[in-house]
């Protein structure tokens, strides 16, 4: 191997011990795979190990002597009746491959209950960088190069957004019309579902968002519902390069500057008071990286959808992700998850709901 594959190599996102409590019955995954998976070099026992994050899907990393797979499952313990649904995901990511190729390959799929007690499915590795909090140790950008990874990035969602799901055989993935009236209906009231003691109160959120809908979808299109630097992944070589798009739980069909909102309430800028940077989950806070603002208005260029007001697409993208943080928090307060680090996500629930509160400020300022 030579000097520069080996940096190469350092690079690469690696998956750690398995946490306590998120263990998997591997003798039974591994004879299921060897099952359904004759031939795909899965000779030998596997190594288990964990990659970080899952805070909702949990991802395991299986190392056969000859090969790695990717296997997803859903989290342990009490989970809403709609979400984490395996099966579709794996679904979703079979159609979406002929027309996006950055979607992994699905491998295989179990609905077999007697294996895990619960559906997942195995899926190829692509090896690269994933952008989570930092950049790797090792991998310096200047700011040209940090804004060419950022406008990759965004470039890859705006492609995703260029799909014509009825010219692609994918009007099955979802409803589409009625998409808005659906999420932030549907997003209230899990909300209601997750409350604990503690919670952030959010009737003023819910009551603006219902009030100021848009009276239809911008368009209606495939969406990720997830779209963030850690759910990509790059090319050691050249990591401004995206290969991979990961997790396609919440893809569907629906109004693209609904995505474009939910990716921006994870948009940490440089600028930004210190609660939300102590928040910060990806490196959009480096020189070079683009502002919420200038995201919204290279979107708006490159796609041609412009919102008259993208307040409310902001306020929507911060709302979902409270919920989605408040769910958590509520399978950790209930015992359900042994994970400690959702202990604190009560408290991000109630930031944002203060971030929320200031965007409605800004809208009513604006008019």
């Amino acid at each position: 191997m030579t000097d520069a594959a080996k940096d190469d190599e350092r690079l690469l996102d690696k998956a750690g011990r398995v946490r306590e409590g998120e263990e998997l019955d591997i003798a039974r995954v591994d004879a299921f795979l060897k099952r359904n998976m004759a031939g795909d070099g899965l000779g030998g026992e596997p190594e288990v190990r964990q990659f970080p994050g899952g805070a909702s899907n949990l991802t395991y990393l299986l190392s056969y002597p000859g090969r790695d797979v990717i296997l997803r499952r859903p989290p342990f313990g009490h989970k809403a009746k709609s979400a984490h649904n395996m099966l579709r995901e794996a679904r979703v990511m079979q159609a979406l491959k002929p027309v996006y190729p950055y979607v992994p390959q699905v491998l295989a799929i179990c609905d077999d209950q007697d294996v895990m007690g619960c559906d997942f499915f195995v899926m190829e590795r692509i090896a690269g960088i994933i952008p989570r909090q930092d950049l790797p140790s090792g991998l310096s950008l200047s700011a040209a190069g940090t804004r060419e990874l950022c406008l990759s990035v965004i470039d890859r969602l705006i492609e995703l957004h260029g799909i014509d799901p009825s010219a692609s055989g994918l009007d099955s993935l979802g409803r589409g019309e009625g998409y808005v009236r659906r999420q932030i209906e549907g997003w209230s009231d899990r909300y209601s579902k997750a409350r604990t003691p503690d919670a952030a109160d959010f009737e003023t959120v819910m009551g603006w968002l219902a009030a100021h809908m848009p009276a239809g979808e911008s368009a209606i299109r495939v969406i990720h519902n997830d779209f963030r630097f850690d759910n990509v992944v790059l090319d050691a070589a050249t990591p401004s390069k995206v290969i991979g798009v990961l997790d396609w739980e919440m893809a569907t069909l629906g109004d693209p500057l609904m995505d474009l909102g939910n990716s921006l309430a994870y948009w940490v800028q440089a600028d930004d008071d210190p609660a939300f940077l102590a928040m910060r989950r990806q490196p959009t806070h480096l020189p070079g990286m683009l502002t919420r603002n200038e995201v919204v208005a290279y979107y708006a260029e490159r796609t041609g959808l412009k919102a008259q007001d993208m307040h409310f697409y902001l306020v929507y993208g911060l709302f979902r992700l409270a919920v989605i943080v408040q769910q958590i928090y509520y399978r950790y307060a209930q015992g359900q998850t042994k994970n400690e680090q959702f202990a604190g996500f009560g408290k991000v629930a109630r930031y944002l709901e203060k971030r929320c509160l200031a965007v409605l400020d800004a809208a009513e300022i604006g008019r």
